[in-house]
Parts: C-alpha cells; structure tokens; sequence
C-alpha cells in the first residue's frame, strides 16, 4: 500500500479513537454536531471540487465522489463532534476564539503538511488561509445550530 492509503488508514483509527473518549452525557451532542458538519463539509467539498480549486487524486471511492470521504465525511465531522462536546462554555470571549483558532491551525498545518508531501490533496486556486477561514465557519455555524438544536434541553 502507498503512504497516501497508510495516511487515511491512520485518520480513520485516529478519528474513531476520539469518539471513544465522548462522554455519554454528551453523545447526543456529539452526533448532533457530526451529521451537521457533514452536511456543510459534503456541500462545501462539493462546491471546491467542481469549481476546480482543489483536488483529490488520491481518495477513497474515486468514481463516486471527486472529494475526499475520508476528511470531509468523517474526520472533520469527528473532530467537530469533539470541537462542541469540550466547547469551553463559560470562559472569556479571548479564550472561546482561541479554541477555534487553535483547532482550525492545527487542522490547518495538516491539511498544508499532507498538500505538500502526498498526493491527497493539491491545491489548484486554494490557499491555507482559505482552509483556516472556511474551517472556522463552518464551526462556527455548526456550533450555533447545536446551540439553537438543544435549546432549553440538555445536550
């Protein structure tokens, strides 16, 4: 197998690793969250993909989907699970924004790692910045359609 199919064999142990730490309490949540930023990721991915400004060459199910399953249906749904189930309710504004700018740099430098030294991902018309923008949205929207989900219930 290439180092591409050993990076995305990775992604999924390591992602599934992280549900497995979820607090029951907070599952509801967690699910909430997933399905949320896999609609976004999968519109978003979409979008970026047909208009050219970035590109998959190695994937999974290549003759289904010109995006990435891997990141866009799993990892990153996975990942904000886990953004909303510790989301720092009750800290400072200044310390809410750096958990979303840490999450979304370190994200980042992934995503700009695995685009210079594999082949699953290259950017075409894209930058880090566009990467770290879009990631931060789409928390950010997603973290606000959990909070209006869950409204006077408990997550």
């Amino acid at each position: 197998m290439t180092t591409e199919f050993w990076i995305l064999l990775s992604a999924y142990i390591i992602s599934t690793g992280i549900l497995f730490f979820i607090p029951k309490s907070k599952l509801r949540l967690a699910v909430v969250a997933f399905l949320l930023k896999q609609v976004l990721t999968f519109l978003l991915g979409l979008v970026v993909v047909e208009f050219g400004l970035i590109e998959y060459p190695v994937r999974l199910f290549p003759t289904i989907n010109r995006t990435s399953f891997t990141f866009e249906f799993y990892v990153f749904p996975v990942i904000c699970a886990a953004f909303n189930v510790w989301y720092p309710n009750g800290r400072s504004v200044l310390f809410r924004f750096g958990y979303y700018a840490g999450f979304c740099t370190v994200m980042s430098i992934i995503e700009i790692i695995l685009e210079k030294h594999t082949d699953l991902i290259k950017y075409i018309h894209w930058d880090w910045y566009l990467t770290w923008i879009t990631l931060f949205l789409s928390f950010f929207i997603v973290h606000l359609l959990c909070i209006w989900f869950f409204k006077g219930k408990t997550a």
